[in-house]
């Protein structure tokens, strides 16, 4: 009896080793309303599992086998859908949301069974140039250090050529054209080591660990999006697990060390989910990463509180706190650093937050309000001092540059969606931001010495306190003319109560399926976009005074023309092209003859501090054409190649038209990866990823070495700006790394190893000039580096 007793515990254990769990939600796409009895089933194996979901939508999938499995999603009048690719572990629940939509076909008719795939945003209105993006994805592909920016650089139309930053150009657009979302509210870059201005930086501040599918949208972007004339990354926290508690332990040489904790919370269904990074260099005191010698620190801790629903709605409570600091000291730094100079001690700290409130609550069967208010804040102060004579008995220190900047933010946000039919969906809403900017510049880079100390002036560009108002109403609708052909059109409006600026911006798309394989759609949109912060309070001497004489400047503006042309090549296979063009006027350029413009800002730290008395005469366009093809992860592997061939131009005001310093000809990109099940129960994966990345180089403006060795500091030949071109851009990643699913627990573990650059090819990330040789340095790109990552679920 003991024996029988032993076997029977024994399979027992064998049986939930071998076993996980999904779970989910259910909504009807065009409402978002959850449904009541949906039937959801696990398919492709020979285990038969199913279940219904609950007044809320919500359903369980359990005894599910480790591994990636299929779910099939039905309802009675409704296109059924398959979502393949759940990765199941014994550490944690695999948790999947789906959106059916009604199906024009009859009850009594067979009915389609369709595959969401990642061309289809979650938006359901944003239909053109849109993709989702998963967690998954973020974490998977190599060289992309669980950075949703380093991801976006993997996708057509997008140009990334430097290491050292997780900026996105989007089609020739600057970075600073993305608008940054998160729970439908915009937020301040969330980076560490951010500036003002800037949607980029070396350091991510975003958790990806806490995401759900997001969108990534590069184009005519839907009414709701506003103040962006690049693209949108809208981004979204997911729940914690409603019934379970679970954690989890990560460290990585950019991730640093992070724990995360989830659970439930109340009665209601709802949950908690919280985590907390910390930087691994700075807790080992290490630099020589990113670029530099100097030493990062970095921590974030991010939230997502959900209290659940009840008959006032759903409310929940969401934020992300993160700071960092670094110091460059000129006796630990040598010509090769990215960041930092030889003859300067430079120190910087910047921080980062947001924290929301959201509520959500349904208005009758097929509507729902839902409002957020948020507050956000984002600053940095950096301070250099520069070394005089370095290295002789003259050597002395100077105050170089004093910079203290820090913008505040509050936003209210609200719209109501409803499904007026089965054909026709209506969005209103409106979103309102109060903004608080402090900004002090005080510098002496290229300043005369007109007091005669013997040291460049100490001026004064920016030194302002105010607050403005941005508020963008906005309407939008799809109309579904048939099951093949969808309408999508809207109106934006936006006011700025800095310049008095109002603007009407309409928005359309169309997609034709013209076979069950291919399918046409066109978008079409006007956008604007206000002049970047930095450059809008910049301070010119007038008369003895200090005025911002930028401060009037108009909203850049962009039209938008996209036309595109999918086909599913097979099963799981699909292609896509697209062809766009983008013109741009009342771009900020000097009153007088000149090769500036703004849109040639936002790739690095600072901007121009020069560029006073600017006029809304600009100009530009980005035209360009882009092919995806796609295998989807079946039969353990997957693949991705992108292309990219386009060409992006401005004028300044001297009417001579110029490369952008984005203009890199071409990006191509080609991923792929596959996983190998190991072990006797071979609930365990190796899996090995790659990614080879090539593209055309930067374009520069060279430097005038005569002028920069009178001057001594670095004077550009403006009339030739960006004239010339890098090298092409070479990188190839490479990650292998293996997942374990405990025999007997709830656990599991995964170990990575990333090798990025494999080949240490030598891009080039700048020239320029040197204060101490008078020379002109070229300085690489981050060279190889390896990256060792571990996780533990539980």
């Amino acid at each position: 009896m003991k024996v029988i007793k032993f076997l029977t515990f024994m399979i027992c254990s064998i049986s939930f080793a071998q076993t996980g769990t999904i779970k989910g939600r259910v909504l009807d796409k065009q409402s978002e309303i959850s449904l009541l009895g949906v039937a959801v089933e696990l398919i492709d194996t020979s285990t038969k599992i199913g279940t219904m979901t609950d007044e809320n939508g919500y359903f369980i999938l359990e005894n599910v086998p480790l591994g990636r499995q299929a779910v099939r999603i039905s309802y009675l009048g409704y296109d059924t859908v398959t979502i393949p690719n759940i990765v199941v572990t014994a550490g944690k629940n695999a948790f999947i949301n789906a959106s059916l939509l009604e199906s024009f076909a009859q009850l009594d008719e067979v009915v389609l069974v369709s595959k969401p795939n990642k061309k289809q945003a979650v938006n359901k209105l944003a239909t053109v140039s849109a993709r989702q993006i998963s967690l998954e994805e973020v974490n998977r592909f190599s060289g992309g250090r669980s950075d949703v920016g380093r991801l976006a650089a993997n996708f057509a139309g997008v140009s990334a050529p430097d290491d050292s930053r997780n900026d996105i150009v989007i089609r020739g657009n600057s970075p600073t054209g993305l608008l940054w979302r998160l729970e439908g509210v915009p937020i301040p870059s969330p980076n560490h080591f951010s500036t003002a201005g800037t949607t980029g930086s070396p350091v991510s501040a975003l958790n990806t660990n806490m995401l759900k599918n997001s969108d990534f949208i590069t184009s005519a972007f839907p009414a709701e999006y506003g103040n962006a004339i690049g693209g949108v990354l809208d981004l979204g926290f997911r729940k914690g697990n409603i019934d379970t508690y679970e954690f989890t332990a990560q460290i990585g040489a950019f991730t640093g060390v992070e724990a995360m904790a989830e659970g439930p919370l109340g009665k209601k269904q709802g949950s908690f989910l919280v985590a907390a990074r910390y930087s691994l260099t700075g807790l080992l005191g290490v630099g020589g990463t990113g670029g530099t010698s100097a030493i990062p620190n970095y921590s974030d801790v991010s939230f997502n509180v959900d209290f659940g629903s009840g008959k006032f709605g759903n409310l929940s409570l969401f934020g992300i706190i993160g700071n960092s600091d670094i110091d460059f000291l000129g006796d630990d730094i040598d010509a090769t650093d990215l960041f930092a100079a030889e003859d300067e001690d430079a120190f910087n700290t910047s921080g980062f937050s947001v924290i929301g409130l959201k509520h959500k609550i349904t208005t009758g069967n097929k509507s729902y309000l839902q409002s957020t208010f948020t507050f956000s804040s984002s600053s940095n102060i950096y301070e250099a001092d520069r070394y005089i004579n370095k290295g002789t008995d003259q050597e002395r220190i100077i105050r170089f540059t004093e910079v203290d900047n820090s913008e505040n933010r509050f936003t209210f946000s609200s719209l109501f969606n409803s499904k007026l039919s089965k054909k026709a969906t209506i969005r209103v809403g409106m979103l309102v931001e109060s903004f608080n900017v402090k900004s002090f510049l005080k510098d002496r880079d290229k300043q005369a010495d007109n007091d005669n100390d013997g040291d460049p002036d100490f001026f004064t560009f920016r030194d302002i306190d105010d607050n403005f108002i941005l508020f963008q109403p906005y309407v939008q609708g799809q109309y579904r003319l048939t099951d093949k052909i969808t309408f999508n059109a809207g109106l934006h409006s936006q006011y700025s109560s800095l310049n008095e600026q109002f603007v009407i911006e309409p928005r359309a798309s169309i997609n034709y399926k013209i076979a069950r394989k291919h399918a046409i759609n066109f978008g079409y949109g006007i956008h604007h976009q206000n002049v970047a912060l930095p450059l809008l309070f910049l301070n010119e001497s007038v008369n003895g005074s200090l005025v911002q004489t930028n401060k009037d400047l108009d909203f850049t503006r962009s039209e938008h023309y996209v036309l595109g042309y999918d086909l599913n090549i097979g099963r799981n296979w699909r292609a896509k092209i697209e062809a766009y063009r983008q013109d741009i006027t009342k771009a900020a350029v000097d009153n007088f003859p000149s090769s500036y413009s703004s849109l040639t800002e936002g790739a690095d730290f600072s901007f121009n501090n020069n560029r006073v008395s600017l006029v809304n005469e600009g100009t530009g366009f980005n035209h360009g054409l882009e092919l995806t093809v796609e295998k989807f992860f079946s039969n353990n592997y997957y693949g991705l190649l992108t292309t990219s061939i386009f060409e992006s131009k401005y004028t300044g005001s001297d009417g001579v038209e110029r490369n952008t310093p984005f203009n890199n000809g071409y990006v191509f990109n080609l991923l792929t990866g596959k996983e190998f099940k190991i072990g006797k129960e071979k609930t365990n994966l190796f899996f090995v990823d790659t990614r080879i990345t090539l593209a055309g180089g930067r374009y520069y403006t060279p430097i005038d070495l005569l002028a920069s060795k009178t001057a001594g500091y670095e004077v550009l030949q403006e009339d030739l700006a960006y004239s010339q071109q890098y090298d092409d851009y070479l990188r190839w990643d490479f990650k292998f790394g293996i997942k374990l699913n405990s025999k007997t627990k709830k656990r599991s573990h995964q170990f990575y190893v990333d090798l990025q650059n494999v080949l240490d090819t030598k891009n080039i990330f700048t020239k320029r000039y040197n204060r101490l040789t008078n020379n002109i340095d070229q300085v690489d790109q981050i060279g190889f580096f390896p990256d060792v990552g571990y996780k533990f679920q539980f």
